[in-house]
């Protein structure tokens, strides 16, 4: 507090009320030229003058000859502003930071990790681009959108390499508070640019290497001269840490969304699913719903949930109602023209009153054992949004609207959907009314029970912010009335985001759970696949921080279809397909789903290594992608090449630069897993025992040790870690899982170590012995200690021991097991559980 009033007395802005862009007057952010507070605006500028002038920018400007003895002591920022350089843990980040850049300390004095960048201009208006530093010799990734809808990632070292639409950015540096050193840590800064009042940053890079800041409200009415709090920096030495720490951070400063970690999961991302989309497109009927859940099922993989998409809805078209020509993607201007659903899911007359829908849900559920049923519309209804005229709409006060993108988004990729709309208009429901368009939508698909909603077309909403307030207060108006429907009407918070990647809308959720992570999979597009799976992986250390990402559906009949899979299997993303009634490869599903319908879903989003995180594995001809995950006893890597394709900046869409990517090597270790030290807990020495899942080798690694992987395009390992328990000399232990599985670690729900006392009688090993070296099975030993695990699932379970076990039981009963003494691996055949999510109870004495 001493020091907090020293720089007061000395720089009395500290105290205005900058902290949070939602707190001041507006009248002290936006200067509307009708705005009546022009003497206050005066004055504000005078101080704004000062602050900028002054360069009072981090604690560590403060004049210490001046501070207290103790502010001396406790001084010693992280962040700051020096001679024109922005400083990170004494490595300049930028340089030639102009005068009218302003940063101020995150919170607290002392070690400061965070920091704020602002900027200010000498005129208002609504769109501003404000340069903020040179930018070069330093590896970076970023994510941009190079679409309005999706986001993907780009690798860079300096200024120019950042893409247009940027929206998270982690820079990569050493420490060097202590001088130059070869051993110094490697420091990881993030950049997240965020949404102030009624405007929205987003980063960019000029040809002379500048960072940019682009600041825009969308609204040529809402217009602004500066902002405090534009982007947030935060550092530290794990980058994993430094993203959840900085997205936490936000949270705490907006205030108008919550943290993955706040919200509750959807139960649909532990079971199999089916979506209709690749399936039948719009084609889709009540008749086709019933074959692709039948054909599933009978092949011993049946989904548990199933989403309805587009195709249900009462829709108008628009294309043939006009003399404009729109040729290509006429159909996105289509209406929304009643909230019910279209005749394809409506009885037939001889059938009995009421809702169709009701008995295509009512049927999925009764007869296929489906838990939830979610249906697809758009967030403004439909893509066209919501018919002006229609019968029964006029309520939602609903008007035409026209689209128009931001410079940054026309900079990077066109869209189809923005050209008809462009043309045809869009019926926008107004904002006021809209929490009732959706009430009485999701009202009535619960009343026909109906689970949730993927809500689809998401960004659209950032284009008609005109006489709205502007994009973010209109995108904010919409979530708030959304997610207030699905709490009133899907109890499971049953709703899945979707082409949703910009942070209008991901910094105002504060209750959807579930985020699509990429652009689609596409079936026919072969340069789609490899982006697709490094795509989601980038996209998750940004999107997983808000919401569990979703990896989308994929064809399980496909010439990609094992890459997509292993790839969803370390996703810890829901795991669906799309598949057309009848084509399945139910070979490679049962890889993934259990006979009852559930799936081994790892626990967190993943997220590529640390080693990956500056590569570009899909552009670089050089490096192979490896994602990490963890499982409740286990750490799992996979490892892909997805060399070859990728979005184009010259043709502005995603194609294949390399018709023939060579074949690539790398290295996986334990630590690869970054929180693998917190599952093996605290006397763990290191060692691992891995399992390489297609190679079917078992092996135990020292630690720091690690073992080679080759790959060709679009082929992919799975590399399954597991912390080695000592358990006595010369006795060891770790369990590995389900052994046919991709993810096999996941089926391990619990493990623990029970030691016996010396006065155990000997006990008879009934096991096979599958190594001359091993002993025989007569052999006699006393046991040391009992290994309690519960395991989920069916098939071959495995362990290592570093000794042939005397006895294994399943559920009390005695079992036989196999044991190779050349790798340590026990395996026994658990049979299939009569009850859902049945947990084995799988004892092995040593």
């Amino acid at each position: 507090m001493i020091l907090r009033s020293a720089i007061l007395l000395r720089y009395p802005l500290l105290n205005l009320p900058f902290r949070n862009s939602l707190t001041y007057p507006r009248a002290a952010r936006l200067r509307n030229v009708s705005s009546p507070a022009t003497s206050s605006l005066v004055l504000r500028k005078k101080l704004e003058r000062r602050r900028f002038d002054c360069r009072v920018l981090s604690l560590h400007q403060v004049d210490q000859e001046k501070a207290p003895e103790s502010a001396k002591m406790t001084v010693t920022p992280k962040i700051n502003i020096n001679d024109g350089n922005l400083v990170v843990h004494g490595k300049t980040i930028l340089t030639g930071v102009p005068d009218n850049i302003v940063l101020t300390p995150g919170s607290g004095v002392g070690l400061v990790e965070g920091a704020f960048l602002g900027a200010s201009a000498e005129h208002s208006k609504s769109l501003h681009v404000f340069p903020v530093g040179n930018l070069e010799g330093l590896r970076f990734m970023c994510l941009f959108r190079f679409k309005l809808w999706w986001m993907t990632q780009r690798m860079g070292t300096c200024g120019k390499d950042i893409p247009l639409e940027t929206q998270f950015m982690l820079v990569e540096s050493k420490d060097t508070t202590e001088g130059e050193r070869e051993d110094a840590p490697i420091i990881y800064t993030v950049f997240l640019p965020l949404l102030e009042g009624q405007f929205r940053a987003a980063l960019q890079g000029n040809d002379k290497n500048e960072l940019e800041i682009c600041l825009e409200s969308g609204d040529n009415a809402v217009v602004t001269n500066q902002g405090m709090y534009l982007v947030y920096i935060h550092a530290g030495t794990n980058p994993f840490q430094v993203i959840n720490q900085a997205v936490k951070a936000v949270e705490k400063h907006l205030q108008t969304f919550h943290h993955r970690e706040r919200k509750k999961l959807p139960s649909i991302l532990d079971w199999f699913g089916w979506c209709t989309w690749d399936a039948f497109y719009t084609d889709v009927t009540a008749e086709g719903v019933e074959e692709g859940l039948r054909s599933l099922a009978e092949g011993g993989t049946p989904p548990r949930f199933l989403i309805i998409d587009d195709g249900w809805q009462q829709i108008g078209s628009q294309a043939s109602q006009t003399d404009c020509v729109v040729q290509e993607g006429a159909q996105f201007a289509n209406r929304l023209t009643g909230i019910k659903e279209n005749q394809k899911f409506q009885k037939q007359k001889n059938e009995e009153q009421g809702s169709g829908l009701k008995q295509v849900v009512d049927d999925a559920k009764q007869k296929h054992n489906v838990k939830f049923v979610y249906v697809w519309h758009a967030l403004a209804g439909y893509w066209g949004g919501v018919e002006p005229t229609g019968a029964g709409l006029e309520h939602y006060d609903p008007s035409l609207a026209y689209p128009v993108s931001s410079p940054g988004v026309m900079g990077n990729q066109p869209d189809i959907v923005m050209d008809s709309l462009a043309v045809h208009g869009l019926g926008l429901v107004h904002p006021k009314k809209v929490f009732n368009f959706y009430n009485e939508l999701h009202s009535y698909l619960a009343s026909c029970g109906v689970d949730g909603v993927k809500v689809d077309v998401q960004n659209i909403i950032e284009t008609l912010g005109a006489g709205h307030g502007g994009r973010v207060s209109l995108t904010r108006s919409y979530h708030q009335a959304l997610e207030a429907s699905v709490a009133r009407n899907f109890p499971d918070n049953g709703c899945i985001a979707c082409m949703c990647h910009n942070t209008d809308g991901i910094y105002s959720a504060k209750q959807t759970a579930v985020v699509r992570a990429s652009d689609d999979f596409y079936p026919r597009d072969p340069a789609s696949h490899t982006i697709h799976i490094s795509s989601v992986a980038y996209n998750s250390l940004f999107l997983g921080e808000f919401m569990q990402p979703d990896w989308d559906m994929f064809h399980s009949l496909h010439p990609a279809a094992e890459y997509h899979a292993a790839a969803r299997a370390v996703g810890g993303c829901a795991i669906y397909v799309s598949d057309k009634p009848g084509n399945h490869n139910f070979e490679l599903l049962k890889k993934l789903v259990l006979p009852d319908g559930s799936v081994l879903r790892a626990r967190l989003p993943g997220r590529p290594t640390r080693d990956c995180l500056f590569v570009d594995p899909a552009r670089d001809g050089k490096s192979l992608l490896k994602i990490w995950n963890v499982n409740k006893c286990t750490g799992v890597v996979g490892v892909f090449n997805c060399q070859g394709a990728g979005w184009c900046k010259v043709v502005k869409k995603t194609r294949i630069h390399d018709e023939s990517p060579g074949i690539l090597t790398a290295s996986v270790q334990a630590t690869d897993v970054d929180s693998i030290s917190e599952i093996a807990g605290a006397n763990w020495n290191g060692e691992t025992i891995v399992y390489a899942y297609r190679a079917g080798d078992i092996l135990r690694l020292p630690k720091g040790a690690s073992l080679p992987v080759t790959l060709k395009v679009r082929e992919y390992e799975l590399f399954h870690f597991s912390p080695v328990e000592e358990i006595a000399a010369n006795v060891s232990f770790a369990p590995i899982g389900l052994l046919n599985m991709f993810n096999s670690g996941g089926a391990v729900d619990k493990f623990e170590v029970q030691l016996l006392t010396p006065e155990n009688k000997p006990t008879n090993c009934n096991g096979n012995v599958t190594s001359e070296n091993s002993g025989s099975p007569s052999d006699e030993r006393h046991a040391t200690a009992k290994v309690s695990m519960e395991v989920r699932g069916c098939g071959r379970f495995g362990a290592y021991t570093s000794q042939r076990p005397l006895r294994c039981t399943v559920d009390g009963s005695e079992t036989e097991f196999e044991y190779e003494a050349t790798n340590g691996l026990v395996s026994i055949v658990l049979p299939v559980p009569k009850e859902e999510l049945y947990r084995w109870k799988v004892e092995i004495v040593v």
